[in-house]
């Protein structure tokens, strides 16, 4: 019999009895604990010498238990499964959890990054992992939980909600308040003759934004050269350059939200290209998970309150208010 009183054996040897026992095989036990065959049967003969039983009957070709392995193997089993399951908490625990959001460095850079510390307050628990491309985003491979698309929301295989449900997004000529004045001020859109028009060449082409010439046909405008001015590969180069006063920009009205409402940037014409395309937060299907939930109803909340603060007012309506 084994001695009540006998320490443990050496952990090593336990588990590769553990594990030959369950595959009746030191090729398959060395095949998973990436050993070799001979390294198994070591720790297994070094294990029946230390509890002074045989735990194996060796065959040609294979190994049968004895009485005595047949007895401590259940329990050994849960043992394993037990610590493997302890690792697990403490993995957990000591890991945080990690949101990875993909978005446009327009709408990560102009309205995200200003918010973001919202969340983190709202949310300690979650850190965020900011992915700012241009490039989509593939959800389906996992390694991204989601995105912030500009589009239709048709994404098939993929869940998508509106950023701003029943609000069309657009576009407008965006600048700053210094081009309201001077010697060419922008009253009306044939003033854009005067100015110099900034380009965002990330979306041309892309049939998504509008370019200035797609602009000008809907305000009527014929008298302005659409492709003249400063060509950008970056959407805030692009809109930077307008508060710097460099020119006048094309900017959709979520993502210049924040520089209107600061002045950094004024609307000078009431003239707006309405998009059919709109943000939509975007994620696989089944698979959205508690943080990214979190997520989606923080962004609302930080809508819902852009919204109730109202659009900022153009300068006619200030000054007819100030009046």
């Amino acid at each position: 019999m084994i001695n009540a009183k006998i320490r443990i054996p050496p952990l090593n040897a336990l588990r590769a009895f553990e594990v030959a026992a369950r595959h009746l095989s030191l090729v398959r036990a060395a095949d998973e604990l990436c050993v070799t065959p001979a390294a198994i049967s070591h720790q297994i003969k070094g294990l029946e010498d230390y509890l002074r039983v045989p735990l194996f009957k060796r065959m040609k070709r294979r190994v049968v238990l004895t009485e005595q392995g047949q007895l401590i193997l259940p329990e050994l089993k849960q043992a394993f499964v037990l610590i493997e399951r302890a690792m697990a908490n403490l993995a957990k625990a000591e890991s945080r959890d990690v949101l990875t959001v993909s978005a446009t460095p327009a709408f990560a850079a102009k309205w995200l990054l200003p918010r973001i510390h919202l969340f983190r307050e709202r949310h300690p628990e979650i850190d965020v992992r900011l992915d700012a491309t241009n490039d989509v985003a593939n959800l389906e491979r996992g390694e991204v939980d989601v995105a912030i698309r500009f589009g239709t929301g048709d994404y098939p295989s993929l869940e998508s909600r509106p950023l701003r449900p029943g609000i069309a997004e657009n576009v407008q000529p965006v600048c700053s308040p210094s081009l309201l004045k001077g010697e060419h001020p922008l009253k009306q859109p044939a003033d854009l003759r005067y100015h110099t028009l900034l380009h965002d060449e990330t979306v041309a082409g892309t049939g998504v934004l509008p370019s200035w010439k797609a602009w000008l046909t809907s305000a009527g405008v014929d008298s302005v050269p659409a492709n003249r001015g400063l060509h950008f590969n970056n959407s805030v180069l692009a809109i930077d350059a307008a508060i710097n006063g460099q020119g006048v920009a094309l900017g959709c009205s979520f993502v210049v939200a924040d520089d209107l409402a600061a002045g950094r940037l004024v609307r000078p014409f009431h003239t707006a290209y309405d998009l059919e395309h709109n943000y939509y937060v975007v994620h696989r299907r089944g698979a959205a998970g508690d943080k990214v939930e979190k997520f989606y109803l923080w962004l609302v909340d930080m809508r819902e309150m852009m919204d109730r603060k109202g659009a900022p007012l153009m300068p006619d309506q200030r000054a007819a208010r100030a009046s």
